[in-house]
């Protein structure tokens, strides 16, 4: 291990990682609102509004994330050119919708019956319902395969590196081609992200641990 190649490149490596991590936290919370939006649709009872919910989620579940970024980067209609980051951020956003959405619905689906009959029993409409019955409940079931799916979103920000999006992957190709190192240039990227991965891993067991202290 040459540390100097490290500490030379390091200031590249820190600002990819921010880069990295600015761009996912935001894709997750752009999926987590689509996904759920989504997801209400799969569960309507207009069978319009499911069916276009379905082939969303059939579309995009079914076709790679790289087709998605190209797709926005390289061919968007009417001339329009956008940017690389907001390029990335789309895609990342468009193609984890999907996946949310099937988390979100499994986890509101799961939420017994009878309660929602309670309630509407004694006069709680739809939004008093998803807020004090549903949502409290879904939380506990949906949180492992929701946080597993962020951990995914992470280390598949890697591709935006392609249509030169600073980011950490992009900032590790830099410095391999200006000292051709390998273990030096991947090896602290890698670390970098197992960083990264392990502070979400951290957050789930935290969030884990209080719901089950919630439950008693």
């Amino acid at each position: 291990m040459d540390w100097e190649i490290v500490s030379n490149y390091m200031p590249l490596y820190l600002e990819g990682a921010l880069t990295t991590f600015k761009i996912s936290i935001l894709a997750i919370l752009c999926a987590t609102i689509l996904g759920y939006f989504i997801a209400l649709m799969r569960l309507s009872s207009i069978s319009v509004v499911r069916g276009i919910a379905f082939v969303y989620v059939w579309v995009f579940r079914g076709t790679p994330l790289m087709l998605t970024l190209f797709w926005l980067y390289y061919a968007t209609p009417f001339g329009l050119k956008l940017p690389a980051f907001i390029a990335g951020l789309a895609a990342m956003s468009i193609n984890s919708a999907s996946f949310k959405s099937e988390i979100i619905r499994a986890g509101i689906m799961s939420v017994d019956r009878g309660q929602l009959e309670a309630a509407d029993s004694i006069g709680m409409n739809p939004f008093q319902k998803m807020i004090r019955i549903t949502i409290p409940q879904a939380i506990r079931l949906l949180t492992p395969p929701y946080i597993n799916n962020c951990v995914i979103m992470l280390k598949e920000s890697a591709i935006v590196s392609i249509v030169t999006v600073p980011d950490l992957m992009l900032g590790a190709q830099r410095a391999y081609n200006s000292t051709y190192s390998v273990i030096e240039t991947l090896g602290v990227a890698g670390v970098i992200y197992l960083t990264m991965t392990s502070s979400i891993m951290l957050l789930q067991f935290f969030i884990e641990k209080k719901l089950r202290i919630a439950k008693r």
